[in-house]
């Protein structure tokens, strides 16, 4: 593999993994984040196992950093390949024990990070004709859980730009895939205190956590195979089928659930 791979989020967890398996690969794999020093620790160690990274430290946040850090890689390395928008914020909480300031974070990264970054790279990866853009979701995208409704609409907003932007970039011969990802342990529980409590609760046996790595390998067997949509677990396609189907049905099992969990916590 010889390619030009972004991966936002890459300071740990399943941006990490990502940037290692596609270094693994042979990519050159670009690294943005915010942290300085994990970010450049994961560059070494993609190094070191005989790969090729760059560390990009950037607030993903911010419109314009983004602007500038684009026409700088542009500019230095090359428009990429494959563009991958794993970076994500936000906790699960109660409407009512969020705050506006929570809910405009949770809508700038990913949904506006995404959306920037990808108008940033677009133009050039149109006009050579070729490339792909990555979108990592939970099933948060397509299921209206209790307890996370600023968190819902803003991988809603993810979900819905990445399957808007797909008809618009095919004809352009670029594709566009979405990454559904069910509960990968990473640091992002240690991050977002509270959360894990108010995620409904499945069954491990239909419905595991992932590793990062396998939250990885599932990324990259996607997006060298084209697809538009990847989900995994695999079950919560039928989960996503049921819900349209039997939309009061599926909400009254996710209340249950939710309830209990709660209830359970208390």
């Amino acid at each position: 593999m010889s390619k030009l791979v972004l991966v936002t989020g890459a300071s740990s967890g399943i941006g990490e993994a990502t940037a290692k398996r596609y270094g693994a690969a042979g990519a050159h794999v670009l690294l943005l984040a915010r942290n300085t020093e994990r970010l450049d620790g994961v560059a070494q160690a993609i190094r070191e196992s005989g790969g090729t990274a760059t560390a990009f430290p950037i607030d993903l946040s911010d419109a314009q950093a983004i602007k500038d850090l684009a026409a700088r890689i542009e500019s230095e390395i090359g428009t990429p390949d494959i563009l991958i928008n794993n970076a994500g914020a936000g906790r699960w909480l109660p409407f009512l024990d969020t705050t506006p300031e929570d809910a405009r974070a949770m809508i700038d990264v990913p949904y506006l990070a995404a959306f920037n970054l990808t108008h940033a790279f677009a133009p050039a990866m149109i006009a050579r004709k070729s490339g792909g853009i990555v979108f990592i979701t939970s099933p948060a995208s397509f299921l209206a859980w209790p307890n996370a409704s600023a968190f819902i609409a803003a991988r809603r907003a993810l979900a819905g730009f990445a399957e808007g932007l797909r008809g618009e970039l095919k004809p352009e011969g670029l594709f566009v895939t979405l990454v559904v990802l069910g509960a990968v342990e990473t640091p992002y529980w240690e991050h977002n205190p509270d959360s894990r409590e108010n995620v409904p609760e499945t069954d491990p046996r239909l419905m595991p956590t992932l590793t990062p790595e396998q939250a990885a390998e599932a990324i990259f067997e996607g997006v060298e195979k084209k697809k538009p949509t990847v989900v995994k677990p695999g079950l919560y396609r039928a989960l996503f089928v049921m819900n349209a189907l039997f939309p009061k049905l599926v909400a009254k099992q996710l209340r249950r659930s939710a309830k209990k969990k709660r209830a359970a916590k208390s």
